[in-house]
C-alpha cells in the first residue's frame, strides 16, 4: 500500500508539467475538463484491477492524473474571480480538501457497516466501492461545461487569441522563471512538511499515546478537519487586509504557541480544542497559498508553475511520517507527543522565515495576460 502512495505522489509533479502545459496551449477550461475525466477513469480502474501490477500502474496513472488538477483548477479559479475578496476565495478552495476528507472518512464508515451488515466481496468489496465513489467527480465535467467560462486571461493571450506560438516558447518561459519555481518549490516543501506533519500521525498519535478507542479518534480528527476549513477560510479572507505575508507568518508563529494544548493535553475536550486550533493555524496558512503562489507566478506559466512547485513540495515532503515514527521509535520508545510538539516547532519557523524572505503580489491583476 505504501508502494501504491509512492506511485501517486512521484507522479503528481508529472501531471504538473503536462496538464500545465497544455493548459497554457489549449486553455484552462477544456484541459480542466479532460483532467477530471482522467482521474476519474484511473479511479475506477483502480476500484477493478485484477492485479496488483495493474492496480499500481492505474494508481501512477491516477498520480499524473490528479497532479494536473490544481494548477490548472487554481489558475482557472483565480484568474476568473474578482480581486476583491480573492483571500476568501482563496482559503475556499484550499479548503476543499478538508471537505473532501470529511466526505471519505464518512464514506469509509458506509462501506465499513456494508461488510459488516451485507458481507460484500470479490469485486464489490468494501475498498473497491471506495474507489467507484471516487471515479464520481467526473460528473462534474457536464457542470464545467455548461456553466464555467474560460479564462480571461488566457483569452487575452497570444494562444486565446490563436495567435503563431514559435516551438519551444513553452519551454523557454519555464526555464526563464526557474529561480521562481525553485523558491515556491522550497516554500511549498515547508508548507507540505507543516501539514502532513500535524496530520499523518495524529489518529496514531490519539491512540497510541493517549489510549483513545477508534469511535473517539475519529471524533477528535473530525473536530480538527472543521478547525482546518474555518481556519482556511477566515485566515484567507484576513490575508485580503493583512496581506499575505503577514497572514501566513502569523498563523504559522500562532500554530507554535498551541503546541503544549495540542500535544501535552490529556483531557478529551482538551486535546480536541488542540486539535481544532492547530489546524485552524496549520490550514489558515494553507488558505492563504492558492491566491499567493498565483499572484506570484508570472501570467505565461501560470497554469504550470504554482501547480508544479505544489506538488513538487508535496513530493519532497512524503518523507515525513518515516521520519517522525522512526524518531519517536528510536529516541522516545515510541512517543509521538514529542516528535510532533519538534515537528510543529521547527517547521513552523521554516514556514515564517521562508514566507518573509520572498516576495509578495496581493492584489495583483491575473485577468490579463
Amino acid at each position: 500500500m505504501t508502494e501504491s502512495i509512492f506511485a501517486t505522489l512521484a507522479m503528481r509533479p508529472v501531471g504538473a508539467l503536462l496538464f500545465g502545459w497544455l493548459a497554457e496551449k489549449f486553455g484552462r477550461r477544456p484541459v480542466l475538463m479532460a483532467n477530471i475525466v482522467c482521474f476519474s477513469v484511473f479511479e475506477l480502474a483502480s476500484a477493478f484491477s485484477p492485479s496488483w501490477p495493474l492496480f499500481l500502474a492505474s494508481r501512477a496513472l491516477f498520480g499524473i492524473a490528479m497532479g494536473g488538477e490544481w494548477g490548472v483548477g487554481a489558475a482557472l479559479a483565480l484568474e476568473s474571480l474578482p480581486a476583491e475578496g480573492r483571500g476568501f476565495f482563496s482559503g475556499l478552495l484550499q479548503e476543499g480538501y478538508v471537505l473532501g476528507n470529511l466526505m471519505a472518512a464518512a464514506v469509509y464508515g458506509l462501506f465499513g457497516w456494508s461488510i459488516v451488515h451485507i458481507g460484500l466481496h470479490g469485486f464489490f468489496a468494501s475498498w473497491r466501492m471506495l474507489f467507484v465513489v471516487g471515479s464520481l467527480p467526473a460528473l462534474l465535467v457536464f457542470y464545467v461545461n455548461a456553466h464555467v467560462e474560460e479564462s480571461p486571461a488566457w483569452k487575452a493571450s497570444p494562444r486565446g487569441q490563436r495567435a503563431i506560438i514559435p516551438r519551444g516558447d513553452f519551454l523557454r518561459q519555464l526555464f526563464k522563471y526557474m529561480p521562481q519555481l525553485a523558491f515556491l518549490t522550497l516554500l511549498m516543501f515547508a508548507f507540505m512538511s507543516f501539514s502532513h506533519g500535524t496530520q499523518d500521525l495524529y489518529p496514531t498519535f490519539l491512540k497510541h499515546d493517549h489510549g483513545f478507542a477508534q469511535g473517539r479518534v475519529s471524533w477528535v480528527a473530525m473536530i480538527g478537519n472543521v478547525g482546518a476549513f474555518v481556519g482556511g477560510v477566515v485566515c484567507g479572507t484576513l490575508s485580503e487586509r493583512f496581506g499575505r505575508k503577514r497572514a501566513i507568518i502569523a498563523a504559522a508563529l500562532a500554530a507554535i504557541l498551541v503546541i503544549p494544548l495540542w500535544a501535552g493535553s490529556h483531557a478529551v475536550v482538551l486535546v480536541a480544542l488542540g486539535g481544532f486550533l492547530m489546524q485552524f493555524m496549520v490550514q489558515g496558512a494553507f488558505g492563504v497559498i492558492p491566491a499567493h503562489l498565483n499572484e506570484l507566478s508570472p501570467g505565461p506559466v501560470r497554469s504550470v508553475l504554482p501547480g508544479l512547485a505544489y506538488q513538487l513540495g508535496a513530493f519532497l515532503s512524503s518523507w515525513n511520517i518515516v521520519l517522525q515514527a522512526s524518531i519517536a521509535a528510536r529516541f522516545f520508545g515510541g512517543r509521538l507527543a514529542p516528535v510532533m510538539a519538534i515537528t510543529v516547532l521547527l517547521i513552523g519557523l521554516a514556514v515564517a522565515g521562508v514566507t518573509a524572505l520572498g516576495s509578495e503580489a496581493k492584489g495583483a491583476d491575473l485577468s490579463t495576460a
